[in-house]
């Protein structure tokens, strides 16, 4: 066994070596939701809105390989002790992955909803998740029953250990709460903020850096009181990253930027600027920062100037409605442009590609993961179904989907919709 690792470990390195290096790496087909970045510096892994996950070689910009496995937008990555990495999964799973395996080694299921952030313990023994089925939970690495951390009234949106065990969850309810590390039953404290919260990180010291939709990063002592809050605006922010001595904070925003924010000095060092679009996720790599976006792309930067590493090509994506201006249905059809294509030749996103919707029996479009419960109803699209899913909702019309909750109340704009992809969705 020692022998095959170090066989997949040479020819990895020989594949690092062998390729010309790019700033820039291409491969999901939607916004990447989440990135790591393995001990050593050498490979990145990211998860996208097109389910899949890909490790990279980052000085060389390849993709190593692709892994499909989950079943919805891959939305967390972190790197394990014994040096392979876990993802998370808006279908609920948690994965464990050795680098050049293409299954996972071990899979937690114990989530209800989408798993939206994971963090392993100091001592390398646990690995915490939080979900938006309301709970983190907390589960021996080498197996065990999970302990159930419940009190959020809400999505939890992301989990940290804190060096003496106990475990930090932040809330869309504006909680950030710090659990005891053994005893489920002590209430935690509990901080009130003036936001939703999306991100967190802890620092080896204790701090507690969090933020969310009011664009504001704040610095927390360990027992919950704030040191500093940085207006990093005007966008939410969406991740955050500590830099490995710990003196700057990585904060990614909606608005297309990553604020560089000094942690002692609370304030803004430098703003890293792309195309204009999210930036859904930030890992750092010595004094480089990783970013992934809703342009499909994982970039690197450097994290001291603030400037791309190599050109920063690709501008922002062509506006793919852009033919269909003025048309009241491909205003209404925006809001599902980040995880459905119109073309085949886009293929899947987020969600399968609407080519060829209209006549097409459900849970049929090539190259798309549907769920077992999809691929057993008996229902086709047609003008009349896609106006019901828009007036019920997905979740009351397919049950087991894992598109977002979503309805369109006006009669009129469902019908508009319905007439914009009888016509951008047909085949030649």
């Amino acid at each position: 066994m020692r022998r095959l690792r170090l066989l997949r470990s040479l020819g990895l390195l020989a594949v690092l070596l062998a390729t010309p290096a790019s700033a820039q790496m291409r491969g999901h087909g939607g916004p990447v939701r989440a990135l790591g970045v393995l001990p050593g510096g050498e490979v990145a892994v990211s998860g996208g809105f097109d389910q899949a996950v890909i490790v990279w070689g980052i000085a060389t910009g390849t993709a190593l390989s692709v892994l499909r496995f989950h079943e919805g937008a891959v939305n967390a990555v972190v790197a394990l002790p014994d040096g392979g990495f876990a993802t998370a999964s808006e279908d609920g799973r948690i994965a464990l992955w050795r680098v050049g395996q293409s299954e996972p080694e071990r899979v937690f299921a114990e989530h209800t909803g989408p798993v939206t952030g994971l963090a392993v313990s100091p001592d390398g023994l646990s690995l915490a998740s939080a979900s938006w089925d309301g709970t983190a939970r907390i589960r021996p690495l080498a197996g065990g029953p999970a302990r159930e951390l419940v009190g959020h009234a809400g999505n939890v949106n992301a989990v940290a250990y804190l060096p003496d065990g106990r475990i930090a969850t932040a809330g869309y309810d504006a909680t950030l709460r710090i659990w005891s590390a053994v005893d489920s039953a002590a209430p935690p404290v509990v901080v009130t903020l003036p936001t939703p919260l999306n991100a967190l990180a802890v620092t080896r010291d204790g701090e507690i850096a969090v933020a969310g939709g009011d664009a504001t990063v704040r610095v927390l002592t360990p027992d919950g009181t704030e040191r500093a809050a940085v207006e990093v605006g005007p966008n939410p922010v969406i991740a955050l990253a500590l830099s490995p001595d710990e003196t700057r904070i990585a904060a990614a925003t909606a608005g297309g930027t990553v604020a560089v924010v000094a942690r002692d000095g609370g304030r803004v060092l430098r703003r890293l600027v792309g195309p204009g679009l999210p930036v859904w996720s930030v890992a750092w790599r010595g004094d480089e920062l990783v970013t992934g976006g809703s342009d499909r792309l994982v970039r690197r930067w450097n994290a001291a100037t603030g400037e791309p590493i190599g050109a920063l090509s690709l501008p922002r994506p062509s506006d793919p409605l852009a033919a269909f201006h003025g048309d009241r249905g491909a205003e209404v059809y925006r809001a599902c442009v980040a995880c459905h294509a119109l073309t085949p030749e886009d293929g899947p996103r987020a969600g399968p590609t609407l080519a060829g919707i209209i006549g097409r029996r459900i849970a049929t479009a090539p190259g798309y993961r549907y769920s077992e419960a999809l691929k057993s109803m008996d229902l086709v699209w047609d003008a009349a179904t896609i106006a019901r899913l828009f007036e019920v909702g997905p979740a009351r019309y397919t049950p087991g989907t894992r598109m977002p909750e979503q309805t369109i109340t006006a009669a009129e704009d469902r019908a508009a919709l319905v007439r914009f992809l009888e016509k951008a969705t047909a085949l030649p």
